[in-house]
């Protein structure tokens, strides 16, 4: 069973610097409050890299990019055990600076997954709030 949960994040800068920022897992330890570290990756950002998130309860689920159109369109999904999690992210220009959408479902085996999901929504948006924060604070 699976859900999924949607929002929009506006960023204060431009798409091309937004983009880059959070498809790049080198970042994400920055502005994903569940993780403690990133580890594996496999080269630059592309479809088909690769790369293991260390959250912070304990989970470690291996990562892949599965689409990158650079500056308007990047997903990912993550396995771990029973579990899968795709994030699709869109960005669009805007007056002062970009918009970046987000789709966020978690796969899994019983009612469990479709509270995963609605649990992580207000997570995500947090997440990509942070990440618009720490990108104005350095333009």
């Amino acid at each position: 069973m699976a859900r999924e949960v949607t929002g929009t994040v506006a960023f204060g800068v431009p798409r091309e610097v937004a983009f880059d920022y959070l498809v790049d897992p080198r970042h994400r330890t920055e502005w994903q409050s569940s993780l403690r570290g990133v580890s594996g990756i496999d080269g630059e950002p592309r479809v088909g890299q690769t790369w293991v998130d260390e959250t912070k309860p304990g989970l470690s689920p291996r990562m892949r990019t599965t689409e990158l159109v650079r500056t308007s369109r990047w997903s990912e999904t993550g396995t771990w055990r029973f579990v899968r999690a795709d994030l699709s992210l869109v960005f669009a220009e805007a007056s002062d600076g970009c918009t970046v959408d987000y789709r966020f479902r978690i796969h899994l085996l019983g009612p469990l997954g479709l509270g995963l999901s609605v649990l992580s929504r207000p997570a995500v948006g947090a997440d990509l709030r942070r990440a618009a924060a720490i990108l104005s604070s350095r333009s």
